[in-house]
């Protein structure tokens, strides 16, 4: 990769993530540049769908993107040839970055999601392949690793879903569960109508919040199987993020009004404790208890499974589709 292409990965990273810019700077210099390259991708993917500069489908405009950066085409775009060097340094299979396009495909026609297991293809294919792909940099294939990576992937999206409830309703889409919310008094239609905090939206995002602490804390010790020079920056991802699921607690779970976010100082206690020992540190994964599972058993593990499979065995796009 290019310094110029570098420098404006990392100045996308720096602005769309405070939580993984922060993460980032514990990372080598090299799988920092690679991460840099993944995140600016995935970023300007998911904004090209939250976003559209103009009507009409844009999944189809970022397949043709995909299209190129595994071709010999020339690419304009300094995170398109980022993201080329990254996917052929590291032999990233194409089904990986297609999974996210499926995905951002469910957004751009508003899919819904009638039950959690529903809710974790969704979380695979937007949150666990960016797992999947930052594992393969830190040159990693094996599938107890992946599995780890993609779990972790999941937990964050969880938490994403838990903190953009409001944001989301705004712009007319709602992730959590339905059959979830209506077992808890709500209409989905008329409350997107009128979104606000009630104990129904509350009470889903709590359960939604301690689903992903579970997967935090179990992916936790996945990190120890990373290459020791990475396990801090990863250790503090998933801090970062899961502290943002602790922060919607303390707000009442009102994810409604107001968006959950991280103090600087916060982030500065996270990435100092992030390179102490192995074990997270109490509290962090406060709901992992009230929402634990058998893993063999588990729809989150079933759902990351087909993931994995395509990461670790170069799959085709089959091999990740619904």
């Amino acid at each position: 990769m290019s310094n110029a292409d570098v420098l404006a990965c990392r100045q996308i990273l720096r602005q769309g993530s405070r939580s993984f810019h922060a993460a980032s700077l514990l990372l080598p210099h090299r799988v920092g540049d690679a991460a840099s390259a993944l995140y600016a991708f995935c970023r300007l993917a998911d904004n090209a769908v939250d976003h559209p500069s103009a009507p009409g489908p844009v999944v189809s405009g970022l397949e043709a993107r995909l299209d190129a950066v595994y071709s010999d085409d020339h690419l304009n775009s300094s995170v398109d040839r980022a993201f080329r060097d990254v996917v052929t340094t590291h032999e990233i299979p194409r089904a990986v970055p297609e999974a996210l396009l499926e995905g951002l495909r469910w957004d751009e026609a508003g899919r819904t999601y009638s039950d959690i297991s529903d809710l974790y293809d969704y979380g695979v294919r937007v949150g666990s392949t960016v797992g999947v792909m930052m594992t393969l940099v830190m040159g990693r294939r094996d599938a107890e690793t992946l599995t780890a990576a993609s779990e972790l992937g999941l937990a964050m999206q969880l938490t994403n879903i838990a903190r953009d409830v409001g944001e989301d309703a705004r712009r007319g889409r709602i992730y959590l569960p339905l059959g979830r919310l209506r077992n808890s008094g709500i209409d989905p239609d008329a409350w997107l109508r009128e979104p606000r905090l009630e104990p129904g939206i509350s009470d889903t995002v709590a359960w939604l919040l301690d689903d992903a602490d579970r997967l935090y804390a179990r992916s936790w010790k996945g990190v120890a199987r990373l290459p020791s020079s990475s396990r801090p920056a990863i250790r503090a991802a998933a801090l970062l993020y899961s502290e943002i699921g602790n922060e919607i607690r303390r707000a009442g779970f009102d994810s409604i009004s107001r968006r959950a976010w991280t103090t600087r100082m916060t982030k500065l206690r996270i990435l100092a404790r992030a390179g102490l020992g192995s074990g997270p540190p109490p509290g962090a994964f406060p709901g992992a208890a009230r929402a634990a599972s058998d893993p063999d058993t588990d729809p989150a593990r079933h759902a990351v499974a087909i993931v994995v499979a395509a990461a670790a065995a170069g799959g085709t796009a089959d091999a990740v589709a619904s």
